[in-house]
């Protein structure tokens, strides 16, 4: 008789496959599997592993953790990657051997690991993200002159995606060395912009030790040394130094920076199309989401103004689903504060269903949903089976 856990998951392949409208052929073969191993999947007849569900999510393009719930067995394969991504750190500058793919192949190789962290695919990047870093600082090391500073700039963008997945599992050690990694490529990149990125990424590190002040100061010096915004990504990676300045800045508890950054950070924002510049989606829809953070991270007095911006807008599919998400966390946050505690929890569940895997390792999420479980008990199963979901209980 199938297992229930069988049953479900096969229930979640069928129902994503017609989604996509796709033939049970169809998946199969992009999946690489046998049809008809695909046909006792989706009606319970036998389980599928970890590889045969990270070849269908992968077919689907979708985050294999919406094919079953097991959420503990996602986080476990993305910690038990750790100690190898630890060891590759501890001997960047002196890489093993091993083969390295031609240039292009390398370049679709990280475009996709940028795709993976800006939908918050954390197992798919961590499949392959330590491999890749390897082989990366491989092709550096031995890569003739003029092939060196875009593979530098490559391995900036794979160090990103790997390190989005350490800072939000709370590895911070290891992700305040994947930092120093990318500050030692960008060095080797010799191209502002990139430079200027790490920057950006780099002020996880304050927000991890809550030095906001330290943070924002760093920040107003990449600011300073960032390239005059004359051109589209030149203006975009200003703009993401504002925004982010914006945010940490009112963290600090200094209104008035962070009101001069927002006002920057609009300003370029609307010289330029909503789009991913270098990793960082930079835009007029930004912005706005980052004004809801900004009115989040100023507290009382300020919240208003992210709800007011919650009642008018959402961010639109086309932004990558780590911010939308974002948005819907930092609504959340301020509905508990002012009181409406129903609607938080809808914001909180609308987070998950765009990036579960960002929002189950997101710590306010688990703070908010514990106050919730504190005030509300009306809907307390509900309440107790997302507590459950995210690590909270």
């Amino acid at each position: 008789m199938p297992s229930a856990k069988a049953l479900e998951v096969g229930r979640r392949v069928a129902y994503h496959r017609s989604m996509h409208r796709m033939t049970q052929l169809q998946l199969a073969d992009a999946a690489g599997i046998h049809v008809g191993t695909l046909r006792k999947i989706e009606r319970g007849a036998r389980g599928a592993g970890d590889a045969v569900l990270d070849a269908l999510a992968d077919a689907l393009g979708i985050d294999v953790t919406r094919l079953h719930r097991d959420q503990d067995r996602a986080a476990s394969r993305i910690h038990d990657a750790m100690p190898a991504l630890a060891a590759l750190l501890a001997g960047h500058d002196d890489p093993d051997d091993g083969p390295v793919r031609a240039l292009p192949l390398l370049r679709t190789a990280v475009s996709a690991a940028v795709s993976h962290r800006l939908e918050s695919q954390y197992v798919r990047i961590m499949r392959v993200g330590p491999g890749l870093l390897s082989e990366l600082l491989r092709a550096l090391s031995t890569g003739t002159a003029e092939s060196r500073p875009e593979l530098a700039r490559l391995l900036v963008s794979a160090c990103r995606a790997v390190d989005a997945v350490a800072y939000k599992h709370g590895a911070t050690d290891l992700s305040a060395r994947l930092i120093d990694l990318m500050r030692w490529a960008a060095r080797r990149a010799d191209d502002a912009v990139t430079t200027a990125t790490v920057e950006y990424v780099r002020t996880e590190v304050y927000f991890a030790a809550r030095a906001h002040a330290a943070g924002l100061r760093a920040l107003e010096r990449a600011i300073d040394h960032a390239p005059p915004p004359n051109g589209t990504a030149a203006a975009a990676s200003r703009g993401a130094l504002h925004m982010r300045a914006a945010v940490i800045a009112g963290r600090a508890g200094d209104h008035h920076s962070a009101t001069s950054h927002m006002k920057h950070a609009d300003r370029l924002a609307r010289s330029v199309p909503e789009a991913v510049y270098d990793g960082t989606a930079v835009g007029p829809d930004s912005v706005r989401v980052h004004e809801v953070s900004l009115a989040v991270s100023l507290g009382e007095g300020h919240l208003q103004r992210a709800l007011d911006i919650a009642q008018e807008w959402a961010p639109p599919k086309g932004l990558p689903a780590e911010r939308r998400s974002s948005f819907h966390i930092e609504v959340a946050r301020a509905q508990l504060w002012a009181g409406r505690p129903d609607d938080a929890f809808e914001s909180l569940k609308t987070a998950r269903r765009i990036a579960p895997q960002h929002a189950r390792e997101h710590r306010w999420v688990r703070e908010d949903i514990g106050t919730l479980r504190r005030l509300k008990r009306a809907d307390a199963a509900s309440l107790t089976h997302f507590a459950e979901w995210c690590g909270a209980i």
